[in-house]
């Protein structure tokens, strides 16, 4: 029943340009302090600015550290606490340079001049250098820069030779590789220590002794057929021959040294070629004395962080394992029943367990010098993100920042928890969300929401979107079926070369489900998603009529043309049985949702970026010509310079502008 006293407002799509998001967060050395990056967007330009922050753990008193109209980001603590690292563009808006600032006073002082990209860097263990994932300009860019005539022109032609040559977000992929720097942190200078041109290298990290970086690499004779073939290497600090630390055959990533230099702990997959397989924690010695050790895999749960959302800022990523001060254990992150923790293994007896607490969302995370206190940033389904500080000794943990305090006047509405049993007897776990002042005796209408991936989970995370509409007087409701992650190895499995049946099943399940609450309007009903969820939109609208209205975004479409046009370029195909389309239409056809649309009638919203390299908007623009000639009502929204990820990290206006489409097809045809 509503509560005729709640004075709150309901949230708004222009609420977008209210939230301030932390991307990067570290405790420091002393766990006095964390330093983390809060962004920032300005309504009249659009630009989203990021400053670094620095709050006490002690009192959560914070208090703004770097001022201006930039992006200062990924900010790290010198080993002994004097200075924070960070990168900025407060110098040239399109070149990203490192920075170094006192903590207790003083300017921040430009580290490099470099002409690039920097990926992940660290500081070595004495403070003396950083190393630096970094990847050099085009020298054809660099031409054409200098040259006011050239530049004015602009690019005459793209020479493409490699196979995986562009990227969603990114663009064309440039010739340069990323490769392995350090820079030294008094004088600035630049070091490169690996080059090649087929050949990246990522992930940097110190051995303890800081005489020696670990890194991964794909050193095949072919990195882009055989994607998934990467190692682990390792090069002197000061240059060198490098040497591979071998283990079993596979995709590897996020390698952590343990204290003593002997051991080395990382992340992959046990197959290759197997997406559905959860991600494992490994351990391998450094001398290949023995072999490597998977140290999760019979748990059955995948180490991801990733629980969807659209609002945070980039601090709910996956990072490195962190080794105990004694090597006897570690910690990592572990995404499950919709929400995210923090884990610890030990390495003798294999048991795990739970730092935080669920329901949440546990991203990034970092000890102390002593590792008596662990900082992490953590959100809620009400929350889209706060820090948070565990005493270790203790377990007693206390929130230290009050980010976005203007939710506190908002009534986001009322979410439901269901566990239920699909239509094979499998575990689903779903959630409703009823509107602001929702009175159970009356009828309402409805939408559901589909993720995508489909190797993702919707749960325990802040969805703008989802209160938005209830906001508008919708019951929202989404569930985990078959084919994500969170649930063990055989539901991600179930659709695994087979897109569009168990997956198809365990969605109307819930539907049914849902539909036999006495406040859904069984004649209202409409349904929408994204990527995946596209693509599931499509299939539904093909297959049932029970929707009255569908919004079908950056959509899956044709399975065909979208091998080799895709950013996942020819591994595609692996996503329903490993034959390509020129040796298997029949398979691809089959599960192409394109192949149904003539017996759609629902009407449908098509929206689309034209930037997409995921989901290329071709295969949008055949969803909606094939629903424009059979008859059916459609229209296709595209957002010109926007890439596939729109909903989450695109420009502000453009969001919003997204979200009003959706609001107004649902209206037109679900009021």
């Amino acid at each position: 029943m509503s509560d005729p006293t709640n004075s709150k407002r309901t949230i708004t799509a222009e609420d977008l340009y209210n939230f301030e998001l932390i991307s990067a967060m570290e405790i420091s050395p002393d766990g006095a302090y964390v330093v983390y990056a809060q962004q920032s967007i300005e309504r009249e330009d659009q630009k989203k600015y990021s400053h670094l922050w620095v709050v006490s753990t002690l009192d959560g008193n914070a208090r703004q550290f770097t001022f201006g109209n930039q992006v200062d980001h990924s900010p790290r603590w010198s080993p002994d606490g004097s200075a924070i690292a960070f990168l900025s563009n407060r110098a040239d808006e399109k070149q990203f340079q490192l920075y170094i600032m006192p903590f207790h006073g003083g300017e921040a002082r430009k580290l490099t001049d470099l002409k690039g990209a920097f990926g992940g860097y660290q500081w070595s263990p004495d403070g003396s250098r950083l190393v630096c994932q970094f990847r050099k300009t085009d020298p054809d860019i660099l031409e054409r820069e200098a040259d006011e005539k050239k530049k004015k022109l602009g690019v005459v032609a793209h020479h493409i030779t490699r196979l995986s040559y562009k990227y969603d977000g990114a663009g064309l992929l440039p010739k340069e590789r990323w490769h392995i720097w350090t820079v030294d942190a008094a004088g600035g200078e630049a070091t490169q220590l690996t080059d090649g041109p087929i050949y990246d290298e990522v992930s940097p990290t110190w051995t303890p002794d800081g005489d020696s970086i670990l890194f991964t690499s794909n050193r095949s004779a072919n990195p882009d057929i055989d994607y998934d073939l990467i190692d682990l290497y390792l090069i002197p600090a000061d240059g060198g021959e490098m040497r591979v630390i071998a283990g079993p055959e596979g995709e590897k990533s996020h390698p952590a040294i343990s204290p003593d230099g002997k051991w080395v702990a990382y992340y992959a997959m046990e197959k290759r070629g197997e997406w559905w397989r959860n991600n494992n924690l490994w351990i391998l010695p450094l001398d290949g004395a023995s072999p490597a050790r998977n140290l999760t895999g019979a748990l059955d749960f995948d180490i991801s962080p990733d629980v969807i959302n659209d609002v945070n800022g980039g601090a709910v990523a996956l990072q490195r394992p962190v080794w105990s001060l004694d090597g006897k254990t570690l910690t990592f992150q572990v995404g499950r029943h919709g929400s995210s923790t923090l884990r610890t293994i030990d390495l003798e007896n294999g048991e795990s367990s739970t730092l935080t607490p669920e329901p949440g969302t546990a991203g990034v995370f970092s000890f102390d010098r002593e590792q008596a206190n662990m900082a992490y940033f953590a959100t809620t389904m009400f929350d889209p993100g706060q820090i948070r500080v565990t005493e270790m000794a203790s377990g007693k943990t206390r929130q230290i920042t009050q980010i976005n305090p203007w939710l506190a006047e908002v009534d986001l509405g009322q979410v439901e928890e269901m566990w239920f049993k699909g239509p094979d007897g499998n575990d689903l776990q779903g959630w409703i969300l009823t509107p602001p002042g929702f009175d159970p005796a009356q009828k309402y209408p409805s939408i559901l929401e589909i993720h995508g991936g489909p190797m993702a989970q919707y749960g325990h995370n802040f969805m703008h979107e989802f209160y938005f509409l209830a906001a508008q007087g919708y019951v929202v409701y989404f569930c985990n079926p078959r084919g994500g992650q969170g649930y063990g190895e055989a539901h991600n499995k179930a659709i695994w070369g087979d897109w569009g049946n168990v997956d198809y099943a365990d969605l109307m399940q819930w539907t049914d489900l849902v539909s036999q609450k006495p406040y859904i309007d069984t004649v209202r009903m409409g349904v929408t998603g994204g990527s995946y969820g596209g693509y599931m939109t499509l299939w539904i609208i093909g297959h049932t009529h029970r929707f009255q209205s569908a919004v079908a975004q950056r959509v899956v479409s044709n399975l065909i043309s979208m091998w080799g046009s895709s950013d996942m370029n020819w591994r595609s195909q692996q996503l329903v049985g490993d034959p390509a389309p020129i040796d298997d239409l029949q398979t691809a056809w089959d599960h192409s949702p394109a192949k149904y649309l003539n017996t759609a009638v629902t009407p449908t919203l098509i929206i689309h970026s034209e930037e997409d390299h995921r989901c290329p908007i071709e295969q949008g623009e055949q969803a909606y010509v094939t629903l424009k000639v059979h008859g059916v009502e459609a229209e296709m929204v595209r957002f010109p310079g926007e890439p596939h990820g729109l909903s989450r990290s695109g420009r502000t206006d453009k969001r919003i502008a997204r979200l009003n489409h959706i609001l107004r097809w649902m209206d037109q045809y679900l009021k």
